[in-house]
């Protein structure tokens, strides 16, 4: 048995944190969650868990008749995409500026003000090929925002972040794999859209709880019960916002492939099809004999031979891996690395000569904007991947030599 069992709640938490520390406040958050009423079975933890709003971020938990609006979160469907390409490292400039430069241009990303926009991050005027991918999908927004009017202004601005990066830790890297194969890999998820529809159902299940005069352990934990009307409206509405992420994922895809395509001038071709994971999302599947509503909180699907991404951090590996089924993590694996420390401690802790001697070889920002997302922020990739070895094979081992950060 490869993870540790946690008690001291309603039910227990099997974690996959061998050789991986977790901090006290991390600990406390699984065990308020696992003493929620509607929670099934018990609490996975993965081992790149760590403390986050509603539910400790690398947490997996099936619910039973409620969902948690604050567990799944903000950043709604974030998630990874990764593309192999015929090139190989020799086929790329022995200057990688250029490619960098290449992708900053085509894919907008945070801290940069692009079209004069305020809103950091989004397009000044949308593409058409934004327009084209979106389609139905902002009809359907149409409809859940005519129902909660606070969601107008957000779907008006749906198409300007579509094809975003957006900041913090996601990202864009040009990487090479063990044959020295190049692949382009990409981090976001749902942007400005996502923010808004989880912010507002969370402030919904928080004034529903006040109304009820129901206490929690903490009220991030504010649930919204199945069978009402607002569970039905955020459920169409996290739906919304995880197919708007894969979308965006999309287009940023496109849009690096076009950056390598100018910078490189060998031609070259993909793999038929990417990798693609959500990782911050929600999902109906059956475990243990029962239909659940599963949430994976900053965790990816690994069911028996299914392909997910795991990422480092800027200047160390990350991972194409396979799923094993693992039934006691509800068929699920680490989303990255983890955090081991807070933006402000790492801030605090590390300089820019730090940094640049961690992303040594890397063609990155180099700067005190990034300092939160250096590579010592987070904790230690290959112990993470031990702790998990029965969750996942590893398939592709990458390392970046582009990061274009958000």
């Amino acid at each position: 048995m490869s993870f540790e069992v946690l008690s001291g709640a309603r039910l227990p938490i099997k974690a996959w944190t061998r050789g991986v520390q977790v901090e006290d406040a991390a600990k406390q958050q699984l065990l308020n969650l696992a003493g929620m009423p509607f929670i099934y079975s018990h609490v996975a933890a993965m081992p790149d868990v760590h403390w986050g709003m509603g539910a400790t971020v690398g947490s997996v938990f099936a619910t039973k008749g409620a969902i948690i609006p604050a567990a799944v979160g903000v950043d709604i469907g974030c998630g990874m995409a990764a593309q192999r390409t015929s090139l190989t490292a020799g086929d790329l400039p022995d200057s990688l500026h250029e490619l960098r430069s290449a992708i900053e241009v085509r894919i907008p990303h945070g801290r940069t003000d692009n079209g004069g926009k305020r809103d950091q991050g989004a397009w000044g005027k949308p593409p058409d090929a934004n327009y084209e991918a979106l389609g139905p999908q902002l009809d359907a927004l149409k409809v859940i925002a005519d129902k909660h009017p606070k969601l107008e202004k957000a779907a008006e601005r749906a198409p300007l972040h579509a094809g975003t990066l957006g900041t913090g830790n996601h990202f864009v890297e040009v990487c090479l794999d063990e044959a020295q194969r190049v692949w382009v890999m990409l981090h976001s998820g749902s942007r400005g859209i996502g923010n808004r529809i989880g912010t507002y159902f969370i402030e919904a299940a928080k004034k529903d709880m006040e109304r009820w005069f129901i206490s929690l352990p903490d009220k991030d934990l504010a649930y919204l019960p199945q069978g009402s009307e607002m569970f039905d409206d955020y459920i169409d509405a996290v739906g919304w916002a995880q197919t708007y992420a894969r979308t965006n994922r999309d287009l940023m895809m496109a849009a690096a492939l076009s950056a390598v395509a100018e910078v490189v001038p060998k031609p070259f071709s993909c793999d038929e099809e990417a990798v693609n994971c959500h990782h911050n999302y929600v999902s109906w599947e059956r475990h243990f004999g029962t239909n659940v509503m599963l949430t994976r909180k900053g965790a990816v699907d690994a069911h028996d031979g299914v392909l997910g991404i795991i990422p480092g951090s800027m200047g160390a590996k990350s991972f194409i891996v396979r799923g094993k089924g693992n039934r006691d993590a509800f068929c699920s694996c680490s989303h990255g690395a983890g955090r081991k420390m807070s933006r402000g401690e790492a801030k605090r802790t590390f300089n820019l000569e730090d940094h640049a001697a961690a992303t040594a070889g890397v063609e990155c920002r180099k700067d005190a904007g990034v300092l939160d997302e250096t590579p010592a922020a987070y904790k230690d990739i290959d112990a993470v991947m031990l702790a998990q070895s029965d969750l996942v094979d590893i398939v592709h081992t990458l390392k970046q030599v582009v990061c274009v950060k958000g």
